[in-house]
């Protein structure tokens, strides 16, 4: 738990921005879980494209953010991570992800390394502004860009959804957790799915499939 408190101060502390504007709260959805495709095609930090096709017999968890996040971010990935132990050795069976809504700054590697931070299986996603919207729109993610007076461009936060989606091992939407779902409560849920479909332990996925 230590470790985990250090990594999310490490992270706010690395990801801060000089005169940036607080996070506003995470943009309330409107029946969120309505018109969900739960199809994707981006890239992750080494350069691969990626799809939901490539974690086929696996659970997927899916977050948006960004790494400029003071808050909202941090807090969701570290809850992931403490997802990912509470499931134990069924952890294998589910893949998080995260997606960028802020391809512009957050570059391959400062994507790979706030990940990192969270936990090694995380896998960032990003891809260009235009891919992006398409993949966030499928989700029912939406987000903006906002600046205080006098900004710098690139000195901006972002309001955006929360939350975690999760997908099936056939790569079905299977429900949204509601951003600051206590992670054992996610985790319990995750294990009756997982129990449900008595899915086998997975083998090793394959290196290449790995962002780091």
């Amino acid at each position: 738990m230590k470790r985990l408190y250090l990594a999310i101060l490490a992270t706010a502390l690395l990801c801060a921005a000089p005169a940036q504007a607080e996070t506003p709260s995470p943009v309330a959805d409107d029946q969120p879980e309505i018109g969900i495709v739960s199809r994707y095609l981006l890239m992750d930090t080494k350069g691969r494209a990626i799809s939901d096709q490539d974690f086929r017999g696996s659970f997927q968890l899916i977050t948006f953010g960004y790494t400029f996040c003071p808050d909202i971010c941090p807090t969701t990935l570290a809850e992931v991570s403490l997802i990912m132990e509470k499931l134990g050795n069924r952890a294998e069976q589910l893949q998080p992800l995260f997606v960028t809504v802020d391809p512009e700054r957050d570059t391959p590697e400062v994507l790979r390394r706030y990940t990192a931070y969270f936990h090694p299986r995380i896998i960032g996603l990003t891809g260009s502004p235009e891919l992006v919207r398409r993949v966030a729109d499928h989700f029912k993610v939406r987000y903006e860009k906002h600046w205080e007076p006098g900004a710098e461009k690139d000195q901006y936060s972002v309001d955006h959804s929360a939350g975690m989606y999760l997908l099936g091992p056939d790569g079905s939407f299977l429900g949204k957790f509601a951003y600051a779902t206590p992670p054992q409560e996610v985790a319990d849920r995750i294990l009756k799915l997982m129990e449900d479909v008595n899915l086998p332990l997975p083998a090793k996925r394959p290196s290449t499939k790995q962002s780091h």
